[in-house]
């Protein structure tokens, strides 16, 4: 694979010494932060002629560091923001995912000189299978994911009309534009040709987020609005408005990198970085003979998104690949779009709602009483009740290093705006996302083995107890997980077959020569739920307080009526039969014995399966950063054991609710 910025970093011997005479490398930690995991030891006073000045892009500051490398003969690095940068845009405190760091001293949107990215795209071969298709991957992550540069819009916001010419507007001043052969008239010009080519169509003018904000003014404003022309100010998704787009005109922006990924061969009036490669529709009279060669758009990608930039990972803080980069942003992006209005819980129990608070209320804090009026959406705990139009909240997959009803605060939880996934007698969100897994893209299903490999390697489940591996009877081994009696799945989902008595006369109906191996829920064996038997005259083996991952690399078979075993073994190639009608099964995986919804008619492969249930469905939060993060981060911090640990307040409200097994759910 060619060499990434995260290669070049790690290759560096030891740090560089760099100057620099920007109070904002000073505030910007995680820049900061970034520029020394490259390599490079950030300082003030006075550089060598061997030594390094950083400057940022082409900003009114960089003519001090310009002045002190022309007087001490240092050499000039400029820095500037990667293409994937934030939620919202710096000047709203946002600190960036990823640096472009230039060590020629150019920028990448300054035509006037070579850049190191221009440079990659004029003279590296981009021709390496693997890093192609990388680049499709990840192209197709971003569209389908609605990241843009800034990505604080809702993807499901109504977009205009379709059939309009799209032109883009930019900050007023902006470098991007004053060092891109560009200024006011530009734009002018860009606007007349859009209508001039487009004769009877609709003009829309999408303004930049930052002067959506208020931060900067663009170069168009109401005054252009007439018959054919409309100033579009709403937070729509650029992906969204590629798709109604007839044509697409801009002068620098990214939008315009990003119109070209989306299949459009945008009208450059300008000369960003994206333009003169083949891919575009140039109009800027000043055409650049250095760049004479033809790219596609992965090529143009793999240079601009992953060779170029150093990317950071804001949870693990290390530099990272884009495909990270990408997964965090996912993350975050679903955070806002989901909690930005707030959120009313309902049924939460006490000790649960710090969690809920730090899952859910980053952007606008939870509350736990309904207040009507107040814009929040409605939340309610599992099954509880009648939701209406509530979205329902429950445990993850991934939950925890231990046990739920030891008020283990979760690192997963699941919303599900249609039902919930234990409840088979209605179609479920989790439901449409494994159906939409049937068919995967490359990058989808690599993602799901590297998912499962690690799952398995590192022996990652819902709780991860650990435990003793006992010494089994030879023979066919089937292993029977016990259950919670009373638990929603059971109650939901289980069918005829509703106690863990009634399962194991089952598998031994269906099994007379096997050896059974029977494991009690750990909830029950903690005394904290119902579900205790006496399973001695069924079971050839009882095993208490037993690993149930060792378990399954010494079993042939699962057999359960709803248990979340029954998904961890087919992660690991253990044939599972289920009684019940658990979110795995009716989907050609298990073999199933119990009353399957009709509506389960796709066929995933596991890799679908996983994908929909572990990397869509579920948001995740890591303990340590307090950041929204990807299913690998959470899997890394259940591996790792690096999680907070419950003080002794939770430890005694423990206790108290195991007094009441069985009775009714405490504390709603």
């Amino acid at each position: 694979m060619p060499e990434s910025g995260t290669d070049k970093a790690a290759g560096a011997s030891r740090p560089r010494q760099l100057y620099y005479y920007n109070a904002g490398f000073l505030r910007q930690r995680r820049v900061r932060r970034i520029i020394a995991l490259a390599g490079y030891d950030l300082k003030l006073g006075k550089p060598g002629a061997d030594d390094l000045i950083a400057v940022w892009g082409r900003s009114p500051y960089a003519a001090r560091g310009e002045a002190v490398a022309r007087a001490t003969g240092a050499g000039l690095v400029r820095i500037e923001d990667a293409f994937l940068r934030s939620l919202f845009p710096g000047r709203a405190g946002e600190a960036p995912f990823g640096l472009m760091i230039d060590r020629r001293g150019g920028v990448h949107f300054d035509a006037s000189a070579p850049s190191d990215l221009e440079d990659l795209l004029a003279t590296h071969p981009l021709d390496d299978t693997a890093l192609l298709d990388r680049a499709r991957g990840a192209m197709a992550r971003l569209q389908e994911a609605h990241l843009s540069k800034y990505f604080a819009f809702d993807p499901d916001m109504p977009p205009p009309d379709p059939g309009y010419v799209l032109v883009i507007d930019q900050t007023r001043g902006d470098a991007s534009v004053t060092h891109g052969q560009a200024d006011a008239n530009t734009f002018r010009e860009m606007l007349y040709y859009a209508q001039e080519d487009n004769p009877g169509a609709r003009i829309l003018i999408k303004t930049h987020p930052e002067t959506e904000q208020g931060f900067r003014k663009g170069y168009f404003g109401p005054d252009d609005n007439g018959d054919r022309v409309a100033l579009f100010t709403e937070a729509v998704s650029p992906w969204t408005l590629f798709e109604g787009a007839v044509a697409v005109y801009t002068v620098s922006s990214q939008m315009g990198f990003e119109a070209m990924l989306a299949g459009h061969r945008p009208v450059v009036f300008g000369q960003p970085f994206y333009a003169g490669w083949g891919l575009t529709d140039d109009r800027n009279p000043h055409p650049l003979p250095r760049r004479a060669r033809t790219l596609t758009r992965a090529q143009l990608f793999a240079a601009a998104m992953i060779l170029h930039p150093l990317w950071y990972d804001p949870c693990d803080d290390r530099l990272c690949d884009l495909e990270e980069v990408i997964a965090t942003a996912e993350a975050q992006a679903r955070e806002w779009r989901e909690d930005r209005h707030g959120w009313s819980g309902e049924g939460i129990r006490l000790w649960k709602r710090r969690p809920f608070q730090q899952f859910f209320g980053r952007h606008r804090p939870m509350t736990f009483r309904a207040k009507p009026g107040d814009g929040r959406r409605r939340m309610v705990w599992g099954s509880l009740g009648n939701a209406g139009d509530a979205v329902r909240v429950e445990d993850g997959f991934l939950r925890s290093r231990g046990l739920g009803a030891e008020l283990i605060p979760p690192l997963s939880l699941v919303c599900d705006q249609l039902g919930i996934y234990y409840d088979p007698t209605r179609e479920s969100r989790l439901e449409r996302l494994i159906a939409a897994r049937a068919t995967l893209r490359p990058d989808q299903r690599d993602r799901a083995r590297r998912l499962i490999a690690r799952l398995v390697s590192e022996r990652v489940n819902k709780y991860n107890l650990g435990g003793a591996a006992p010494v089994l009877p030879a023979g066919h081994r089937i292993l029977v997980p016990g259950q919670v009696e009373d638990d929603a799945s059971i109650r939901l989902g289980a069918g005829v077959i509703c106690t863990n008595l009634a399962l194991l006369e089952a598998v031994r109906a269906a099994n007379p020569e096997a050896v059974i191996l029977y494991k009690p829920h750990p909830d029950v064996e903690a005394g904290l739920r119902v579900g205790a038997i006496d399973a001695g005259g069924l079971a050839d083996t009882v095993l208490e307080r037993a690993d149930p991952l060792a378990l399954l690399g010494e079993v042939q078979e699962v057999w359960t009526m709803t248990s979340l075993l029954g998904f961890e073994a087919l992660l690991r190639g253990v044939r599972v039969t289920v009684t019940g009608a658990p979110f795995y099964a009716g989907w050609g995986l298990t073999l199933d014995r119990g009353d399957i919804p009709a509506r389960r008619t796709a066929r995933p492969t596991l890799e679908g399966l996983v994908h929909a249930a572990l990397i869509d469905y579920p948001r995740y939060f890591d303990p340590v950063s307090g950041l929204p993060c990807p299913v690998e981060t959470a899997v890394g911090r259940l591996a790792s054991g690096e999680i907070p640990h419950p003080g002794p307040a939770n430890r005694a409200l423990s206790k108290l609710q195991g007094l009441f097994a069985g009775l009714a759910p405490l504390w709603r």
